[in-house]
């Protein structure tokens, strides 16, 4: 088929379909071996302390929450402002967020106060946090627990 050639399709009308035979599992059905069994059974790796989904990451990200918004009473990464956390495997965290909007009252002591927070993290040796603005922030970003929170949902 080349590029601008029409498909074509054809559409044939039925009154109804025969219903296919039920499975019936008699005592003499043999069970295959069952895969998924030795799939949960195998041992996971230990999860790494840090990088995405580390418990160092999990940690920053619960100092996060601690985080609240003067004007609203959600927590900032609740709220959607913290758009991404990475843990370097020295401990080194980078956080990139943004503000409801570039004339927060906030604007000077809320990147502050997230590097303060993430610093008191046990484990963790450095942190950044880069303020962006785009993708600006808006309101789909909140979370469900802050949308009920204000009254949203």
């Amino acid at each position: 088929m080349t590029m601008g050639e029409e498909k074509k399709i054809e559409m044939e009308e039925v009154d109804g379909v025969a219903i296919p035979p039920r499975a019936r599992v008699t005592p003499d059905f043999e069970r295959k071996r069952d895969y998924l069994a030795g799939f949960l059974a195998e041992k996971k790796p230990e999860p790494d302390k840090g990088g995405p989904g580390g418990e160092l990451q999990e940690a920053v990200i619960e100092a996060l929450k601690s985080i609240y918004d003067p004007e609203i009473p959600v927590d900032i990464y609740e709220l959607g402002l913290i758009y991404d956390v990475a843990i370097s495997e020295d401990g080194d965290a980078v956080v990139t967020m943004t503000l409801t909007t570039p004339h927060c009252p906030v604007a000077e002591s809320m990147p502050a106060e997230v590097e303060l927070r993430v610093l008191s993290v046990p484990g963790i040796r450095d942190a950044e946090v880069k303020l962006v603005w785009d993708p600006p922030w808006d309101p789909s970003k909140m979370s469900d627990e802050a949308r009920l929170e204000l009254g949203m949902l």
